[in-house]
């Protein structure tokens, strides 16, 4: 398709790529990489648009993975799948591994994403035992700006697996994902009321007293949200109100920000009522563990979202907090989450070498109307690298090739890999080309 315009689902980035395409095939993505090769355009990869960056936008050819989404081949012996790179995480999850009686171990919070792009830009759940989301693909293919498709994994191509399991689509288009899972299980969430100090200052005890830990506070208050969820055999339950979960913390929500937004002085007042209206007491929801991962998603909004070495996590937020208190003129929407992952060795993941946070702050849109928060966001961003902390990759951030080759101890690693790869920059954007020192001259083929 020419001159179609595409923009990302929170409506922070839109372009319009020259030639648009919804591939169903591997042979398809090969004559657009050839027909993209001899017409010096260059390709980025989409899927459902879920990243509020600019990190799959182009003006050049863009290819939409939506229609390549089959699955290849499911090992129920092994407990293991293989899917095509633009298999929907949702479908995937409540619908496909529901089938043979398989689940994964750990989710993101969004589940309408493709498994390529999740895998692409380093996106998590939460568990301290458990890494990103990449650190469950066992094997992929990767398909080369040579058309040529190479098989990688721990006994194959080792490093380039590791450049992969986080390649921000600059290596090629994955193509297929080998996925370990596990035997489907339940999931029982309790979710507490709190202060941010009372989590704050047993951390490491209430990461380590539940396999999937998350808290969430609410900015301008004293109030926070620990979420405990762990497995369990008892049966399906739920706590859900739809006049107090749907009504109230939703849509009454989104219109009271839309007020603040001609009256900022506002949201401390309404960040504390709805902490005290919603979310006071205890809270229990025991379902299959896809549906207990998943968070529904049903207002736009702007998000930054960095890791820091999860040591640093009391102190940045103490900090966030103090920052707020002297800065009478800022107004930050709830929530400010916190997720724990275990540390990998993948080259880009946020969470390599390390024991992770992963801090995430959102400013809504409250009926679409867009909110300032550069301010904050430059406050978050400055106390976030202050620890070593690392951007992630699919939400906005500022930083450039030079400081992220600080921040990452195989940058240059994964960078050569890119050259081997994609010597001419067929997979490059403007995102890309901020991030990435780009390399001249001949190199040797992969």
């Amino acid at each position: 398709m020419e001159g179609k315009t595409v923009s990302t689902w929170a409506g922070t980035f839109s372009c319009t790529p020259e030639l648009y395409f919804e591939p169903g095939s591997v042979d398809e993505i090969k004559q657009i990489l050839e027909s993209a090769r001899k017409a010096s355009k260059r390709v980025r990869m989409s899927g459902q648009f879920h990243s509020p960056s600019n990190i799959a936008m182009t003006d050049g050819y863009m290819i939409n993975m939506k229609n390549f989404n089959h699955v290849i081949e499911v090992d129920k012996d092994k407990c293991q799948i293989s899917v095509e790179g633009g298999c929907i995480m949702e479908d995937l999850n409540a619908k496909i591994l529901p089938l043979y009686g398989m689940a994964l171990s750990n989710l993101a919070a969004m589940s309408n994403i493709t498994v390529a792009g999740a895998i692409s830009t380093g996106t998590h759940g939460t568990g301290a035992k458990h890494g990103i989301l990449a650190t469950q693909v066992i094997q992929l293919e990767l398909l080369t700006a040579q058309c040529e498709i190479l098989r990688c994994s721990r006994m194959e191509n080792e490093d380039l697996f590791r450049a992969a399991l986080c390649s921000l689509g600059c290596l090629g288009v994955i193509v297929t994902v080998t996925i370990q899972c596990e035997p489907e299980f339940k999931l029982h969430k309790r979710q507490m009321s709190c202060t941010l100090d009372e989590v704050l200052d047993k951390l490491d005890n209430h990461v380590a007293s539940s396999e999937f830990f998350q808290v969430t506070w609410f900015p301008h208050t004293e109030g926070a949200i620990m979420s405990q969820t762990d497995r369990t055999r008892e049966p399906v339950m739920s706590s859900f109100n739809w006049f107090r979960d749907c009504f109230l913390s939703f849509y009454t929500l989104q219109f009271l920000y839309w007020l603040s937004s001609f009256l900022p002085g506002l949201i401390p007042s309404i960040n504390r009522l709805f902490y005290k209206w919603c979310f006071t007491g205890c809270r229990d929801d025991i379902a299959m563990s896809h549906a207990n991962f998943a968070i529904s998603f049903r207002f736009k909004h702007d998000v930054t979202e960095w890791a820091i070495p999860r040591s640093h996590t009391a102190a940045v937020l103490r900090e966030l907090k103090s920052w707020l208190a002297a800065n009478k003129g800022v107004y930050v929407h709830i929530g400010v989450d916190l997720r724990f992952v275990q540390e990998d060795d993948i080259m880009l993941s946020p969470a390599y070498g390390r024991e992770t946070c992963f801090i995430n702050t959102v400013m809504n849109r409250p009926l679409g109307k867009f909110i300032p928060h550069d301010e904050f966001w430059s406050a978050f961003e400055r106390i976030m690298c202050s620890v070593g902390g690392r951007p992630h990759w699919a939400k906005t951030h500022e930083l450039t090739g030079s400081e992220l080759k600080v921040a990452y101890p195989e940058f240059e690693a994964f960078c050569e890999i890119r050259q081997r790869l994609d010597p001419q920059g067929m997979f490059l954007n403007d995102y890309m080309e901020r991030i990435l020192p780009l390399v001249k001259g001949p190199v040797s083929p992969w």
